[in-house]
């Protein structure tokens, strides 16, 4: 009998081709590996990816918001433009209907309603001003708050006609800069002449105008002027002091941080005052200066019965007049001893001119007391004087007959009469004006003729808005609050 050998463990046969060797594992785990450095290198490809979108998203959202901006304030400077727009027909509308005669349109009436709005007037959702002066303070008193009014040009001094001596009275003026701005209006050969010797050393040489001013801006090529001297500190050219002008070297201007505004030149010069050959009726006006030119009086008597005088006291008139001879027609009103209410109805029918326009006259109803102390015969002392009267009676201010009754002498008046005037046809319209929330700013200058018939003629128009910001910190401060609300 054999012998049988217990089985104490059973093993598995497995076939060796499914047995995995030690390089077949490694393979394996090597696969394994691969696939999910795959999968994380695609996780990040997309993670990068998604980034990027996002990137772009924000990007193009970013630029839209942008455009939107900047759309929104293209559409803001339109409506502020068109504000503009709006604001030179109303000064034209103004100038028709209340600047007849010469007369300035009233804008300070304490007896009466004024005759336009100057101050936030609104165009839709708009608004403009009226960039003006208040010539009837001192120019020491420097505010800083805008003064809203239409700006007579007669109020300054005209470039083209103003004396040497009287040029050289204005603040910062020097005797060879007044000497040059004569020499550029000049047609004598000879000044002219002489004065292009200077302009040809200049860097660029050029050569000296010999001819009248055009613009007021052009006195920036007379030899020897400089941009501060024609702006002084004022440099937005509003008349007013501006944080940034009264704050030494903090920010431009250079200015002595004083707390009073240095004006320039340009504060109170002109090109464009000038008076018609007619009267307000459109008849030609009566050259008054010698009994010829009154036609032996014949004439004068006619034209003052014609506007409503009583035919004894037009008698009374010419038989003062007699056989005088007259510097002006301030002279003629004091020697005929007219009362303001006569010389009211007669006053546009006079000139002491040679029946041809009157350029350059001062309008002494307007004119500030730094122009009126440019005046033979006013100078600083009745200058002064001139201006508190304006101030206590400004009712009065629709002729210039009230000049009898300030105080100053007889001769003084008339060594003045022939550069004063009581009339004015020229006006400024500086138009500042801002779109809805108080956005688009934008500020125009116009000048407008009233002196031909029918409706005003702009002359000159300048784009002021690259000065900045002109009215003042309480309009800024309104507009702000109005966007809150």
């Amino acid at each position: 009998m054999s012998r049988v050998t217990p089985i104490t463990k059973v093993e598995r046969v497995v076939p060796n081709a499914l047995v995995p060797s030690a390089g077949r594992t490694s393979a394996l785990r090597s696969t394994r590996s691969t696939r999910l450095n795959r999968r994380g290198s695609v996780l990040i490809i997309v993670m990068w990816i998604c980034l990027g979108l996002v990137a772009l998203t924000l990007y193009f959202a970013n630029s839209m918001s942008s455009e939107l901006h900047a759309a929104d304030n293209r559409v803001s400077e339109v409506e502020a433009r068109q504000a503009i727009v709006g604001a030179t027909r109303y000064a034209n509308y103004i100038l028709t209907n209340y600047a007849t005669g010469g007369t300035v349109p009233n804008i300070r009436s304490t007896t009466t309603t004024p005759d336009y709005k100057a101050e936030a007037v609104p165009v839709g959702d708009a608004q403009f001003w009226f960039i003006g002066r208040d010539n009837d303070n001192t120019d020491t008193a420097s505010p800083t708050e805008p003064y809203y009014a239409l700006v007579d040009e007669s109020s300054k001094l005209n470039l083209n006609t103003a004396t040497s001596a009287m040029l050289q009275s204005l603040p910062g003026m020097t005797p060879d800069l007044a000497d040059a701005i004569i020499a550029w209006r000049s047609t004598n050969t000879q000044i002219s002449g002489n004065a292009d010797n200077n302009y040809t050393q200049l860097d660029p040489p050029r050569h000296n105008k010999g001819a009248p001013f055009e613009t007021t801006d052009e006195l920036r090529l007379v030899n020897g002027m400089t941009l501060d001297l024609l702006l002084g500190e004022d440099t937005n050219r509003n008349g007013v002091l501006d944080p940034n002008e009264d704050d030494g070297d903090q920010s431009a201007p250079h200015d002595d941080q004083n707390g009073q505004l240095l004006p320039g030149f340009l504060e109170y010069v002109t090109v464009y005052s000038r008076l018609p050959t007619t009267s307000a009726s459109g008849q030609r006006r009566i050259d008054i200066r010698t009994p010829q030119s009154r036609q032996l009086n014949n004439q004068l008597r006619t034209r003052l019965t014609a506007r409503g005088i009583d035919s004894g006291r037009a008698g009374q008139i010419v038989l003062r007049a007699g056989a005088n001879t007259f510097g002006s027609v301030l002279e003629f009103m004091l020697v005929t001893q007219m009362t303001s209410d006569e010389w009211a109805l007669v006053h546009t029918d006079l000139t002491a001119f040679d029946n041809a326009t009157a350029v350059g006259l001062v309008n002494v109803n307007t004119a500030s007391q730094t122009v009126l102390a440019c005046i033979p015969g006013i100078g600083p002392d009745n200058a002064a004087t001139l201006v508190a009267y304006r101030q206590q009676n400004p009712d009065s201010l629709t002729n210039f007959a009230w000049l009898a009754q300030t105080g100053v002498s007889r001769g003084s008046l008339i060594r003045a009469g022939a550069y004063l005037t009581d009339e004015s046809y020229q006006f400024t319209a500086d138009i500042a004006a801002v779109a809805n929330n108080g956005r688009g700013y934008c500020r125009e200058r116009l000048v407008f003729d009233t002196t031909s018939a029918g409706a005003p003629r702009i002359v000159f128009r300048q784009d002021l808005t690259p000065f900045g910001w002109a009215l003042g910190t309480s309009a800024r401060q309104n507009l702000r609050a109005t966007k809150n609300t």
